[in-house]
């Protein structure tokens, strides 16, 4: 996590970014898709939804684009290194995104316990039989107006892809946020990087002072790094 230095700490965040980018895309398609397939037939025709479903599903899609926004945020820090106004965006769009996802996480492993204890039952709200509870898992005498086949596993299994890829998100975001922190020389790890920071300010001074300490410097600094 304190590895973030001058050469690869750029490269690193900026795989980061693309890796946030590409998370967030199919966690906000595969919460689009449990809406679209699942929740709009639940909903039907009463109204009648899980209130945990639902805020699930919309932090699910919340937290994607939070991931897609952090992950751009990521890149251009990755270009400006310096930029002091980037560096505050970084920090705020990955810690708002890292407590997003883990929320998000944590409601969807909530939705699925209460979806495998009462086995499904409250997926099948939307039929007409809503007096008497129907197992999800064997809706035979089921009269829904939708589509019941396998709902209960494909729900799961959206559901289980969504809280992996928001658990992705929130490790990735809690990362990115160290990383701003360092760049602004807060917390344990800045130590390193301000070092580095400071070595490389004194030797760009020194070699504007006196141009004949540049190349003998360079010299020096390849054959050290050349030893074992």
């Amino acid at each position: 996590m304190c590895g973030f230095d001058k050469q690869k700490g750029p490269g690193r965040l900026m795989t980061k970014g693309l890796t946030l980018i590409v998370v967030g895309h199919i966690n906000f398609i595969l919460g689009a898709i449990v809406h679209g397939s699942v929740l709009r037939h639940i909903s039907k025709p009463t109204g009648k939804i899980p209130t945990q479903y639902t805020v699930s599903n919309i932090i699910a899609v919340t937290s994607g684009l939070l991931s897609i926004a952090s992950g751009i945020v990521a890149i251009l820090v990755s270009r400006n290194i310096k930029n002091f106004k980037l560096h505050v965006g970084l920090l705020v769009s990955s810690f708002l995104n890292a407590l997003l996802s883990a929320a998000c996480c944590v409601g969807l492993l909530l939705a699925i316990s209460l979806t495998i204890s009462a086995n499904g039952s409250a997926l099948m709200q939307g039929c007409n039989n809503t007096d008497v509870p129907i197992n999800a898992r064997s809706p035979v005498s089921a009269n829904c107006p939708f589509d019941t086949t396998r709902i209960y596993d494909t729900t799961l299994a959206l559901w289980f892809s969504c809280a992996l890829l928001s658990a992705m998100e929130s490790a990735l975001s809690l990362w990115c946020f160290i990383v701003g922190l360092t760049l602004r020389g807060i917390g344990p790890c800045a130590h390193t990087y301000l070092r580095e920071q400071l070595e490389e300010d004194a030797l760009a001074h020194t070699s504007k002072v006196d141009p004949e300490f540049s190349a003998p410097s360079e010299r020096l600094i390849a054959h050290c790094s050349v030893q074992p």
